[in-house]
């Protein structure tokens, strides 16, 4: 008898590992190979995919068929239709791109959507009006040029749907910030013959305002405005002469407005009390851009200006009036300008719309209506049937087996698929819960935070604040002197728990800790033998960065938002950023001139507050973590002048 067949092996992890290594050498011939023994694998798709992306741009419209067949209804699929609509948008293939946009589910893809648009017009279809609205903003929002909504920007300026105001605004955005390609671009939609002139303006704004003669055409009315934009950005103070001595008499009033509110923010990023002054110029609050308003209300929080703080606020477009942070802020106003009972109704009506359990500006609304902010009540628990979806749920597997193996970026990409965009809208809050209860159970912190934060309708704060390594944490933060609700929420913010987190800068570990910040730290606190190779280790992590927030901490006097502003940004920038008047603490934070640090100092205390909550059981309050911020005191000692 002949003996029986050999089962043949499943497919080995390391054949996945090693074809998305090949995939990041672009070595395809590497791809191919491996691609067989891939087959059966449970992520066959990424390996299916990495191969045929890999060789995209020659690939045929079949093969590209024959894979959204083999594959359907998974994120490999979609991503590969996005690529695929991208390659076809880029060659002008109009049907090709039509015969799938319609399948693409994720629609998250900028420069996609504006290729639908140009599709549309190049076919002589209509646009209706909020699809050409989207391409204004999708390109208004681009940092970087691409071909999709320039195109579309373009067909758009032809077929009368977008002004010509709207091309030099788009160019005004991209001088500011430092995107001279770009400018040069969107004024070359509308005069070709001067864009020369934007890299004359980004090389020497000055040489070419003091070379000009007196303007006489709209085109020249731009340019200047781009060269007093140029300017600001660099030096508001001389923009600002500049204006007064000659230009502000030869633009347009929303020219003259515009490049005000360019120099009013250029002067509150460097926060000189001038600010405010530069920003009273203005006189039609919408002229502005809401990034241009945003930064006059924070120049008038510094200077106390409520009735200036609710005029640039009301002024903002109805989404970003929808923001927790100007709602907020214009109760605030309300309530500082009040003169009865019906103002102060009014404000407080505003203050009940974002009041709650979520982040900053929720719990600062929540404690100006007099309520102390506690860990709201548990949902009721999953049943074992939402525990069984979610454990079945190959899509979800597909995603934490990429992690488990290292595929971290693939993983994540493959979970935020199926709890946001496989659907319209993302899955219901139940599903949510068990997704985030599933990736909790696989310690994978980063996904079971992120998806728990995505219901609506309720908060599991055990899940949404969880306590990995609380021993650890605890005892080590206890030891310092440290609340262990100040660690967790900035470990939270910093890493999302993530053992091996790296940084784009170089920082590893549980509390993202800088090489030379370690270094420095372990010889500060004689931790001898120390090693950098130590960093990413669970309790050296833990070690060397509560060290480092108990030095900040006692530098700063233990003052929260400055000693999480040193973690963040170096002890320097908070030192000079506290300089200026006595302000409470959130109209501080919210002045923070770095974006990254004004958003991770608002988080680690907002997640502070959420973590002593559900530690202690007791109210707790964000308004007191804040407490205000000032000018040091002249006699006050430099505690640590090398923190580094």
């Amino acid at each position: 008898m002949a003996p029986p067949p050999i089962a043949s092996a499943p497919p080995s992890d390391s054949v996945i590992l090693d074809m998305r290594e090949a995939f990041r050498r672009n070595d395809r011939a590497r791809l191919a190979a491996l691609l067989p023994q891939a087959r059966g694998h449970a992520l066959e798709p990424w390996a299916a995919y990495w191969e045929l992306k890999a060789r995209l741009e020659e690939a045929s419209p079949l093969e590209v068929q024959d894979f959204v067949a083999r594959y359907p209804n998974t994120y490999q699929e979609d991503r590969l239709r996005n690529d695929w609509l991208l390659v076809s948008g880029k060659r002008r293939d109009w049907a090709a791109f039509d015969a799938h946009y319609p399948q693409f589910r994720m629609r998250d893809d900028r420069e996609v959507r504006c290729y639908a648009v140009a599709s549309a017009i190049y076919q002589g279809r209509a646009v209706a009006p909020e699809a050409a609205e989207q391409v204004r903003t999708d390109w208004f929002a681009q940092r970087d040029l691409d071909d999709g909504c320039l195109l579309a920007a373009g067909a758009l300026h032809q077929a009368g749907q977008l002004p010509y105001q709207d091309l030099w605004k788009k160019a005004r955005l991209a001088i500011e910030a430092n995107r001279p390609t770009l400018a040069r671009a969107a004024v070359e939609l509308d005069a070709p013959d001067v864009g020369a002139e934007v890299a004359q303006i980004q090389s020497s704004p000055i040489r070419y305002l003091t070379a000009r003669l007196p303007v006489v055409t709209r085109k020249r009315q731009e340019l200047v405005t781009l060269a007093l934009i140029k300017l600001a950005t660099a030096d508001p103070d001389q923009a600002a002469a500049q204006m007064e001595g000659r230009w502000a008499s030869q633009l347009s009033p929303e020219e003259r407005n515009w490049v005000w509110g360019v120099i009013g923010k250029s002067a509150a990023l460097k926060l000189h009390e001038g600010a405010a002054g530069h920003f009273a110029k203005i006189t039609r609050h919408h002229d502005l851009s809401d990034d241009l308003l945003a930064w006059k209300v924070r120049a008038a929080l510094r200077q106390g200006q409520w009735r200036a703080v609710q005029d640039a606020v009301q002024a903002m477009s109805d989404e970003a009036r929808r923001d927790p942070a100007w709602t907020y802020w214009l109760a605030r106003a309300q309530l500082a300008q009040a003169r009865s009972d019906l103002d102060r109704t009014q404000a407080r009506q505003l203050l009940e719309g974002i009041a709650g359990f979520g982040g900053f500006y929720e719990k600062l609304a929540q404690e100006e209506l007099g309520r102390p902010i506690t860990a709201p009540p548990a949902p009721p628990p999953l049943t074992q049937v939402e525990r069984d979806w979610a454990r079945r749920h190959i899509g979800l597997n597909r995603g934490l087996l990429a992690i488990a193996l290292g595929l971290r970026s693939e993983g994540v990409r493959e979970w935020n698929y199926w709890t946001n965009l496989h659907s319209p809208g993302g899955k219901p809050d139940r599903e949510l819960y068990a997704a985030a209860d599933l990736a909790c159970q696989h310690q994978v912190w980063d996904r079971c935070i992120n998806t728990s934060e995505r219901t609506k309708g309720f908060i599991d704060f055990a899940q949404r604040f969880p306590m990995p390594h609380r021993d650890a944490v605890v005892r080590q933060s206890q030891a310092i002197g440290l609340d262990p609700a100040y660690v967790y929420g900035l470990i939270r913010q910093e890493s999302r728990f993530i053992m091996d987190a790296r940084s784009h800068v170089g920082a590893s570990g549980l509390m993202q800790i800088m090489p030379a910040t370690a270094r420095w730290t372990a010889r500060k606190i004689g931790l001898e033998g120390f090693t950098p190779g130590q960093i990413n280790d669970r309790d050296t992590n833990i070690l060397i960065g509560t060290s480092y927030l108990k030095l900040a901490l006692d530098e700063f006097r233990g003052s929260m938002p400055l000693a999480a502003a040193a973690y963040n940004a170096g002890p320097g920038r908070p030192r000079n950023w506290r300089n200026g008047p006595v302000l409470e603490g959130a109209i501080w934070a919210e002045n923070i001139p770095f974006g990254e640090t004004r958003d991770y100092v608002k988080k680690v205390l907002s997640n502070t507050t959420d973590y002593a909550a559900y530690l202690t059981g007791q109210p707790q309050s964000l308004k007191s973590r804040l407490g205000t911020v000032g000018p040091a005191p002249v006699d006050e000692p430099v505690l640590t002048k090398d923190l580094p």
